[in-house]
């Protein structure tokens, strides 16, 4: 891949700061000038290349997603708070949650949360400025029984907080609870694809891929918004990750959520080790240069993978979770307001 130096671009790049910041180190000012315009992603060969390659490479390939990425979104950050309203007894194997009915973990688990617990969880959303309400349970997928229970608690949420935006994590989904979704005031499906076609017989084997590219059409055919992403550090290896990214190009999905695997013990893949920061970061960047103009999150696993680098992922990603995740806690709204806040970016709402 060539660099071309381009002299109207005048990058600072905080090299040594970020070595420092990923060692846990004191932070000194130490700044160095690059100059650097990189081409744009061609296809899945080039887009391995920028993933397998280290700094000062992963620099300048943050540098071009941060200019892509305030091209599209400005410094606006949207934040995202999750309401787990169902935990654990999940029929399904996914071989990397902690919530299926197969595996021995120590999570706590519910039924259906009531309408008026779930109401005040999304008020909480709607003063702390949340673009979306997401709220998810661990199910195969919506029975009629829960839709009964939950949309008219959506119902409610909509009439008293309009600005709010819903969005529902609920499995596999047909075509009469898509619609009945969106009547009840739902703007956002959600269900991931995890990872490529080839990985997925790995992580689970009680529903198939097509199964899952079939929820994500059906949610667009209701006119719901799609939010499909995936999960990163289930042994994938690099062309997994390239060719998920390209299949969500494929599918036009609105929103794609980044998770970064953080084992949980007692899943078939408790003992796998995080992937490295810097990896988590070139990743992000790639994402962002294959989907310009998509609403990309920075989702579970960010403070565990990312540490000290978390604010560097706001270059490449425009919204975050925020107050935690399904069943492992988040550094806190506060702390991530601060995050932004010091990168010089800030928290809004879509208008």
């Amino acid at each position: 891949m060539t660099q071309v130096i381009d002299k109207s671009l005048k990058i600072i790049i905080f090299e040594a700061i970020l070595n420092q910041a990923k060692s846990g180190m004191v932070l000194e000012i130490a700044v160095k000038f690059v100059i650097i315009t990189w081409m744009e992603i061609k296809d899945k060969n080039h887009a391995l290349t920028l993933l397998s390659q280290e700094l000062p490479h992963t620099l300048g390939l943050l540098e071009e997603a941060r200019k892509v990425r305030e091209k599209h979104f400005g410094k606006k950050v949207l934040v995202h708070v999750l309401a787990n309203a169902k935990s654990g007894q999940c029929s399904e194997d996914c071989g990397f949650c902690s919530q299926s009915v197969r595996f021995k973990t120590d999570i706590e688990e519910y039924p259906l949360i009531d309408s008026d617990d779930l109401y005040a969880r999304a008020q909480k959303a709607d003063e702390a400025g949340a673009e979306k309400f997401c709220i998810v349970t661990a199910t195969r997928g919506p029975t009629t029984a829960l839709l009964d229970q939950l949309c008219p608690s959506i119902e409610r949420i909509k009439a008293d907080f309009p600005d709010l935006k819903i969005c529902t994590s609920l499995g596999l989904l047909e075509k009469d609870a898509a619609e009945r979704l969106k009547s009840s005031g739902v703007t956002r499906y959600n269900h991931n694809l995890e990872s490529s076609e080839r990985h997925f017989p790995k992580l689970v084997t009680t529903h198939t891929y097509d199964d899952r590219i079939s929820t994500v059409q059906t949610a667009k055919d209701a006119g719901l918004e799609s939010c499909c992403g995936g999960i990163i550090g289930t042994g994938e290896d690099d062309e997994d990750i390239i060719d998920l990214f390209y299949k969500l190009k494929e599918l036009d999905v609105e929103s794609i959520p980044i998770n970064f695997f953080n084992p949980r013990p007692g899943t078939p893949y408790g003992d796998l080790k995080p992937i490295e920061g810097m990896k988590a970061l070139r990743i992000l960047a790639i994402a962002r240069l294959i989907h310009p103009d998509k609403d990309i999150r920075c989702a579970g696993g960010r403070e565990v993978v990312l540490g000290t680098l978390q604010p560097f992922c706001l270059y490449a990603v425009n919204s975050i979770f925020t107050n935690g995740y399904l069943t492992t806690p988040g550094q806190g709204r506060s702390d991530d307001e601060k995050m932004i806040s010091e990168i010089g970016y800030e928290i809004c709402r879509e208008t």
